[in-house]
């Protein structure tokens, strides 16, 4: 990869990993210092999820209106700014929950406009010749982050106590900020008179009108919907029902993050080889009945082909965030990029809200086994609204050697 994807690349480990630092501090401050309720705790938790599906559709709006990398450095920056906030507060004894939940929306923001100008900056810094290895570059990356960084923030919160973690979280985004201004700027600014609300129904026409991302859309929304019926009542199952000690529910959601991890790492050499049409395929036939393997936990080997199945199930999760997001990128003119990724994270965080929602709903009619079963058949079934456009995906990414 050329000079100024490196630079994206280093930017992007940074950003990322102090992303899972605050996750962990944020709501462990709030307890440690503040005496947070459960409820506060999960308003705290959910407002970033929330952040999204209020303020996403505009976002990808306004990012397609200018250019991508300062929206990049100036939310770097701003997080950075809120984060210090917090850990002033702490220091001055001036600490609220009004302000954390403040600084979480506000994180939320940064967080939201600077995924969407990175989805939309990378096409143009490699070329749609090599989306497929610059993803799977920068998934597997955020797929460590995720697994490393809220492992590192536990520790470090101990050792340094949160408000410390926050600041160093802050230095992450400074980091972050300094090495994406060294990207060259890619031509002028995009000239824009439209009205904002007549961009955005083109964006919802484009996405809702293209006969191939409607049924990745479908896709994703259907193993968004899947994931937290299949895991938000698995530490009930777990530790209360099972009595299994709580560090085996910490195993497993680490299982999650490697599987995601090795999927993405895998998932150019498997489009290399077969085609990301192909691959998409393949991969999602086979692994999907091993989703049926997680509703089986239980005591003696259960536990361990359970945990097998959610190990595939995250595997196969890694090798699609490779291969469709590449797909949406290939398919999208650059001056559609910010609005297509935002309507899809919309798309996709509403499913896991909903999935949530129905998670609580099943569990308290028909038990957590219940909950369970529902999740592993929706992810097991998620990639069939790809069956419309097998011959049109083939086409679209047909294999290469090299």
């Amino acid at each position: 990869m050329d000079r100024a994807f490196r630079r994206l690349y280093v930017a992007a480990f940074g950003s990322q990993f102090g992303t899972q630092l605050s996750y962990v501090a944020l709501p462990l401050l709030a307890v440690s210092v503040l005496d947070a309720s459960a409820g506060e705790v999960g308003l705290l938790s959910s407002l970033a999820t929330l952040v999204v599906l209020v303020m996403g559709l505009p976002a990808g709006v306004w990012v397609d209106r200018v250019r991508r990398r300062p929206v990049m450095v100036a939310m770097d920056l701003l997080r950075a700014a809120a984060l210090v906030s917090v850990t002033a507060a702490w220091w001055l004894d001036a600490l609220t929950m009004e302000q954390l939940y403040l600084v979480a929306i506000v994180s939320g923001v940064g967080t939201l406009f600077f995924d969407v100008a990175s989805h939309s900056l990378v096409p143009a810094l490699v070329g749609r010749d090599r989306l497929t290895s610059a993803n799977s570059l920068l998934v597997g990356t955020a797929s460590a982050m995720y697994i490393s960084g809220r492992s590192v923030s536990g520790v470090l919160t101990q050792v340094l106590g949160a408000p410390l973690v926050l600041l160093l979280d802050a230095v992450t985004y400074v980091w972050s900020a300094l090495w994406l201004r060294g990207i060259p700027a890619a031509g002028p600014p995009p000239a824009v008179r439209e009205p904002v609300g007549r961009q955005l129904r083109e964006g919802l026409r484009f996405l809702f009108g293209n006969r191939i991302l409607v049924p990745i859309a479908a896709q994703g929304a259907l193993a968004n919907l899947g994931f937290p019926l299949a895991t938000v009542l698995l530490p009930v199952l777990l530790v209360r029902d099972l009595g299994f000690p709580a560090w085996v529910y910490g195993a497993f959601l680490a299982a999650s993050g490697v599987g995601a991890l090795v999927g993405s790492a895998c998932a150019h050499l498997c489009a290399r080889w077969l085609g990301q049409g192909r691959a998409v395929w393949l991969i999602g036939v086979l692994t999907g009945p091993f989703s049926l393997l997680v509703p089986l936990l239980d005591q003696g080997v259960w536990i361990w082909l359970s945990a097998a199945g959610f190990f595939v199930q995250s595997v196969r999760t890694g090798v699609n965030n490779v291969l469709l997001v590449s797909f949406r990128q290939q398919l999208t003119p650059d001056h559609m990029l910010g609005r297509m990724t935002s309507i899809m994270q919309v798309i996709l965080m509403g499913a896991v809200g909903l999935g949530g929602l129905l998670a609580a709903g099943i569990g308290e009619l028909w038990g957590v086994r219940a909950t369970l079963w529902a999740g592993a058949i929706l992810t097991a079934l998620s990639w069939t609204p790809l069956i419309t456009v097998r011959s049109e995906i083939r086409q679209l990414g047909a294999p290469s050697r090299g």
